[in-house]
């Protein structure tokens, strides 16, 4: 019954979209969650987070969908895809050998892994293309919003305030910390679309959106194991990794709510094909 469902709204999105790609694109990757989910997952509820690095793949994906298919790196902020590659990197520096911040069914012994190998390597050679191969058509001068002192003040705020799921301090700062970089990633491409009046090429809103939501089934495990979410304390009684993991994930999706209205707007009115959207402030 799942799967029909899952059929029928890929069926719709292709009625309204004049882009075969993007929907081929969604129904792959549907197809993909529903697998990991139900094969690998067996339907356990911790499987929830390997469909979070389903999503994050397929937002990585669309992104190098639009590089690829307008032959241009028009739109795409650089910035970002650094942040998310340093975000990747800190987080599986603890997840390939650690296991306090992984699934518990089995997607968390390789598939969770994986998923996020793939979407460095993608993020990696998309920074290639837009920095080396596609270097004229990258709006350079407006992708400008420093974020040298968001990865230091993320560094900060990890050694803080990390939990110890891991057991070791190292590893545990850097998992929070590439949380905290995943929660502002955002903002330079925001920032870009701002300098660009508010006009966004459809595929770019919806790699903002995918990683909108791969943050959000991240947050609902999280806050589903929050009591599992254990640290020295600072105050006695007062769990601050808790607050800490769960405040990230809602700061992302508070950065992105006018931009998920406008987005829900274009596409229900324009289809998946929707480009413009309204000036958005950052």
């Amino acid at each position: 019954m799942i799967l029909n469902i899952m059929l029928v709204f890929v069926c719709g999105l292709a009625k309204h979209s004049p882009t075969p790609k993007v929907t081929a694109a969604y129904a792959v990757f549907i197809m993909a969650g529903f697998v990991v989910y139900h094969t690998f997952g067996k339907g356990a509820f911790s499987a929830i987070l390997t469909m979070a690095a389903v999503i994050q793949c397929l937002a990585t994906s669309l992104l190098a969908m639009q590089v690829v298919s307008t032959g241009s790196a028009d739109g795409v902020s650089a910035r970002a895809l650094i942040l998310d590659a340093v975000a990747f990197a800190c987080r599986l520096s603890s997840t390939t050998w650690l296991d306090g911040y992984l699934p518990t069914d089995v997607t968390g012994d390789w598939v969770y892994q994986l998923l996020e190998i793939c979407a460095l390597a993608l993020t990696l050679w998309l920074l290639h293309h837009v920095l080396v191969n596609k270097r004229p058509t990258y709006n350079a001068e407006e992708d400008s919003l420093p974020i040298g002192g968001m990865i230091l003040g993320c560094l900060v705020l990890a050694i803080l305030f990390h939990a110890d799921l891991d057991d070791k301090p190292v590893f545990d700062t850097l998992w929070i910390m590439a949380l905290y970089i995943a929660a502002v990633q955002v903002l330079p491409q925001l920032w870009l679309i701002s300098k660009k009046g508010g006009r966004v090429h459809g595929l770019t809103s919806h790699y903002v959106m995918a990683m909108a939501v791969s943050r959000f089934l991240s947050g609902l495990f999280m806050w589903h194991a929050r009591e599992d979410l254990t640290c020295v304390e600072w105050v006695k009684g007062y769990n601050h990794a808790a607050y800490a993991i769960l405040g990230a994930h809602a700061v992302h999706l508070l950065l992105l709510g006018d931009f998920a209205y406008y987005y829900v707007k274009g596409v229900s009115k324009n289809g998946l094909s929707c480009s413009v959207l309204p000036t958005i402030s950052v």
